[in-house]
């Protein structure tokens, strides 16, 4: 009885430790559970934290490209607006002895054949001289030994030899390598220094080529904003001292369309603001007027030969004209003005289309639409090649001298002329001159009227006297326009009095364009030696 009940005592106790095992090992798993639940949570929560710090690092990182693209924005239209400020603190005159290129010598690169090779010392193979009872029982071997000693000696001594004749063979040659190398770049160097101090001359002395040329590389420094086309022609007229520039216009897409972008969260995305219209028609203009007033800017100051008195600006656009969709190359700004008119302006304070304005340039009404305006002088007309002829040309031309024409042929020949251009002639008189007076009228309602033209076969510049007397003969005729045409040129003084009045004045180079374009007759200007002006 007793052994039944530790028996059953027993089995209670092991139950009661299994049980308590069992709900030990239970509370373990769920601590587990729980454990695992946090991790799980914890996870989540970092997963979180981490995918909202690359959320925002991203759109802040969107944010951070509009700003860019407004700076750049800002950037873009502050260039557009300082074309003409750019160059103020810019001497865009070219110093002639800047163009020369040094002779590039490279440094010597064999100074180690200089090192003559160190000679062998008898020292390095004598045999030592034996002592003791070696003096009485070892002469031979020594002699043996210092015999030995002084073939190998003077074989050492050979091959020095040998070695110092090829390095003073291979030190002369590689200076003479040199030496002819750095002769050929000095005399590179002092061709191209001889062509600088011939185009200098030839500048300096007037020559048109030259002149040509160095104008055209001051416009080809002159650095502008990115999509500025930055092409031109440039033709010099001697005889009136002006130089006539074909500008090439950017066009009105280098304005900005975009005001301003913003980046929208919501949707991920970059939205943009036009520009209005307004104000990019009101940039570009601003910007195409700042290019005619910095161009004749650069001219004038580059001008220390003093060659320059007048300048002409065609500025004219190579576009598509989206109407027709053929190629267009209209003239949007038209300018001719002189080195004392010019250089009266404070182009840092200046509006530059009120400016324009007050040097009574041709401006386009709408640029952007492409409105052309009539050049004061067509870069076709200005031609060169009549005031000097080779010698063999002259043999072969065949072209009429208009300065070998008798008074009459030389009065039918402008008659014609105007006629064929669309003038009437009513009356004419012999000039005292040599030259045609004459009045005309132009048929077109509205723009007509009664013409006055004067023609003067002159040599020489034409006087500012001679368009003051046209001027005279305009007002007392009661004519609406007059014409004043010469076979020479005109100083800086006639374009100054003929400045915002009814005179057009038309030099050789133009007189003979016109008479191959509407009269079909192709000439040439070569007054003789002995020919004299009249006074």
């Amino acid at each position: 009885m007793a052994r039944r009940r530790s028996l059953a005592t027993t089995i209670a106790q092991m139950q009661r430790e299994a049980a308590r095992a069992q709900a030990q090992q239970i509370r373990a798993q769920q601590a587990a559970v729980r454990n695992a639940e946090r991790a799980r949570a914890a996870y989540a929560r970092a997963q979180a934290a981490e995918e909202k710090e690359r959320k925002r690092l991203y759109q802040e990182s969107r944010a951070a490209d509009v700003a860019a693209m407004n700076e750049g924005l800002e950037l873009r239209m502050q260039a557009l607006a300082t074309i003409l400020q750019a160059t103020l603190q810019v001497d865009d005159h070219i110093d002639f002895e800047s163009l020369k290129r040094p002779a590039t010598i490279p440094a010597w690169q064999h100074k180690h054949l200089e090192v003559p090779v160190p000679a062998p010392q008898w020292e390095q193979f004598a045999p030592a001289e034996p002592t003791g009872m070696g003096k009485l029982f070892g002469k031979s071997k020594y002699q043996q030994a210092l015999a030995a000693a002084q073939g190998q000696f003077q074989q050492a001594m050979a091959q020095h030899q040998t070695q110092e004749r090829s390095r003073t063979q291979a030190l002369a040659e590689a200076r003479a390598a040199y030496e002819g190398m750095v002769n050929a770049r000095k005399a590179e160097a002092a061709r191209q220094h001889a062509e600088i101090d011939a185009f200098r001359n030839e500048y300096e002395s007037g020559d048109p080529d030259a002149v040509v040329s160095y104008y055209d590389m001051v416009l080809q420094r002159s650095s502008y904003p990115e999509g500025f086309p930055q092409h031109f022609k440039i033709a010099f007229v001697p005889e009136s001292r002006q130089l006539v520039v074909e500008y090439e216009l950017p066009t009105v897409d280098i304005v900005p369309v975009a005001k301003q972008h913003r980046y929208v969260k919501s949707s991920d995305s970059i939205n943009e603001s036009a520009r209005p219209a307004t104000q990019i028609k009101s940039a570009y203009a601003a910007a195409i007027a700042q290019v005619a007033l910095r161009t004749v800017h650069e001219l004038f100051e580059a001008d220390r030969g003093r060659h320059l008195d007048v300048v002409v600006f065609n500025g004219v656009v190579d576009t598509i004209d989206p109407a027709s969709g053929q190629k267009t190359r209209p003239c949007l700004i038209t300018l001719r003005t002189t080195r004392d008119t010019f250089g009266a302006l404070d182009l840092a304070h200046v509006d530059p289309l009120k400016c324009l304005q007050h040097l009574s340039a041709g401006v386009s009404k709408s640029p952007v639409e492409l409105t052309p305006v009539r050049p004061v002088l067509e870069f076709n007309m200005v031609d060169a090649r009549f005031v000097e002829e080779s010698d063999a040309l002259s043999i072969i031309d065949s072209r009429p001298n208009l300065m070998d024409l008798s008074p009459g042929e030389f009065e039918a020949l402008i008659q014609n002329l105007f006629t064929k251009m669309g003038l009437e002639a009513r009356q004419t008189r012999a000039s005292r001159d040599g030259g045609v007076d004459c009045i005309a009228y132009d048929p077109r309602p509205i723009f007509g009227g009664k013409v006055v033209i004067q023609a003067k076969r002159y040599k020489n510049t034409v006087g500012v006297s001679a368009v003051r007397d046209l001027y005279g003969t305009l007002q007392n005729e009661g004519a609406s326009k007059g014409i004043l045409v010469t076979t020479a040129g005109y100083g800086q003084a006639s374009f100054e009095f003929a400045k915002n009045k009814p005179i057009e004045l038309i030099d050789g180079a133009n007189l003979l364009y016109l008479l191959e374009e509407h009269a079909g007759v192709q000439a040439k200007i070569v007054p003789p030696d002995e020919w004299r002006d009249p006074a």
